[in-house]
Formats: structure tokens, sequence, C-alpha cells
């Protein structure tokens, strides 16, 4: 795909605040410049930023050097700081890099790591670090290692207390049914035993399912053919559970680097408003087309054992 990213013909964001959250919601995806958008939007309007930005030197439409990738994205992270609530998150996805040259190359790069740190300098608080676990990930030649099959996901906060709906992300339990409903009938609770405390049994089957734990097993989405045009689609699945596990029905979710819409295509089937804003033209108007008509991932683009 040839794309268009000529700033001069960009659309500016609306010179109210408040206007210009309405227009992102209102069009679910906005062709323009976050570097211009996300510092008009009203302070603390916003739940949950939720994106994955363009990883160093990886695409094509984004080069960006991992010796410069923190001082590139500290902008985005400034503004969108200053526009998240007291109990709003910034969700990261992201990926290593093998440096290509310098005194790294053949090493994988910190880069990662690096942005992580200042972002705990610049004030967001880091709750937890998630693996997307990959389970059809893609082979190739990787020099002297595996295949990647994970990626990081980070999980920052404004404030100390981030909303957090763990029940909204439970996943079935692995014990059966009737070892269930034996244990529910233990009345003697938690036990101290040689090795410490042990699990409160009472407590532990009254909640409808499972802690899915911080591995987050979603297969890679392969969508292209179903119409979804960008070389990077997020998956659903993966979208799907920090968008329920951190966002609460009704609020505000944003994607600075909205790709093809996937964070506004299910946020907004979750009850959220949604919004992004995306760089290239093609990329925006194809998902806004996804947004209207609601397009689905591939089945594969679910999360394991993760109930909708």
């Amino acid at each position: 795909m040839h794309l268009h990213a000529v700033p001069g013909r960009m659309p500016a964001p609306p010179s109210e605040p408040a206007e210009t959250l309405r227009q992102l919601i209102a069009e679910g995806v906005t062709w323009g410049d976050s570097t211009a958008w996300l510092p008009q939007l009203p302070p603390k309007s916003v739940d949950l930023f939720f994106t994955s930005p363009p990883y160093a030197d990886q695409r094509a439409y984004s080069r960006i050097h991992p010796d410069r990738y923190v001082e590139w994205f500290l902008p985005y992270a400034r503004a969108m700081y200053d526009a998240t609530s007291d109990t709003g998150s910034l969700v990261i996805n992201i990926k290593n890099r093998v440096a290509k040259s310098g005194p790294l190359r053949g090493q994988r790069h910190p880069y990662v790591f690096q942005l992580v740190l200042a972002l705990q300098n610049m004030g967001w608080r880091w709750v937890e670090e998630y693996i997307w676990q990959k389970p059809n990930a893609i082979p190739g030649k990787f020099g002297p290692r595996t295949k990647d099959a994970f990626e990081h996901v980070f999980h920052f906060a404004r404030g100390q207390k981030p909303y957090f709906d763990l029940d909204a992300v439970r996943v079935p339990y692995k014990t059966t049914a009737d070892e269930i409903a034996r244990r529910k009938l233990d009345t003697n609770g938690r036990r101290t035993t040689e090795a410490g405390f042990g699990r409160d049994r009472v407590t532990t089957y009254r909640h409808g399912g499972a802690d899915p734990g911080n591995v987050i097993a979603v297969s890679q989405t392969y969508n292209q053919h179903r119409g979804v045009a960008h070389t990077a689609p997020m998956p659903e699945g993966l979208a799907e559970f920090f968008i329920k596990a951190l966002s609460p029905e009704g609020g505000v979710v944003i994607d600075p680097f909205a790709g093809g819409g996937t964070t506004s295509v299910v946020a907004r089937r979750h009850g959220r408003q949604a919004g992004g804003v995306e760089l290239h033209e093609e990329f925006a108007i194809e998902a806004r087309r996804r947004i209207a008509a609601d397009i689905a991932d591939d089945i594969p683009g679910h999360a394991v054992g993760f109930s909708a």
C-alpha cells in the first residue's frame, strides 16, 4: 500500500479541548498527527490509552532507530499523562529488536526497558508487565536464537488506584466441577503448613472463574484477506483483555497509533467511548470502514481461555 503522510494536508485538531475529544470519539479513528491531537485533549478526560506504537526500526512506514526511540516517544507520553484521569491507565504493546548496526549489532537492544524507566521518571506508575504469548508465531531465520514468540505489554497508571476489573477477564477454572463443589464445602479456610500459608479454599471458587495471570496467549491475526489492510494488525483478543480490565463501561478509550482501528472496534463493541489518531490517511479510512462494519478478526485472534 502506498501511504500518504503529508503533514501539510492533515486536519488540525479543534481549538477547544472538549471538541477535540468529541471528534475523536465520533469518528472512531481520525486522520492526523498525535503530536498535535494529544495535547489538545481535556485534562484527565481519558480512562485508558491502549496502543501499540511503531516498534523501533521495524516498519517501512515508520523507521525509528532504537537509539532514538525513547526521545521520540516521550512527547506522546507527556501528552497522554496530562489527559489521563486519576484512575486511568496507559497500556503499551511493544517488541524487542535485535540491533542492526552500532556497537550493539547482533544483540537485543534495550530500548524497551529504557522506555519503561523513562516513563517512570516522567511520573507514570509501572503497575505490571504482561507477556503476550503468540502460539502461532511466524517461523523464520533469527540467527543464534529461536523465533520471537512473545511481546511485552506494559501497564502504567497515573495514580495509585487505577481502575481494575479482574472479574471482567477471569478464565474458566481448570479444576473439575466435582472437585470445585467439594472444595466449596470446606469451612476450614486458609491452612498453615510447614511450607507457609496455603490457599484459602473456601473463597477460591466463589469468583466464577480463575485469575488469568499476566501471560496472555493470543494468536497473531492474519486478516488482510478479510479487508483489514494494515500490515501490523492488533489481534482483537489482546485489546479486549485490557479494555475490559482497565476501563469501565462507558469510559473513554483512546489509541494514539490507531492503525487498522482494532482498539476502537473492540472498545465500542464493549460499550466504551473510543477514538484514535492515525498518521496515514489510507489506514484511517480503512479503520473507519472497519468500525462501521464492526469486522471481527479471524477466530485465532481471540485469547485462549478468555471468556468474552
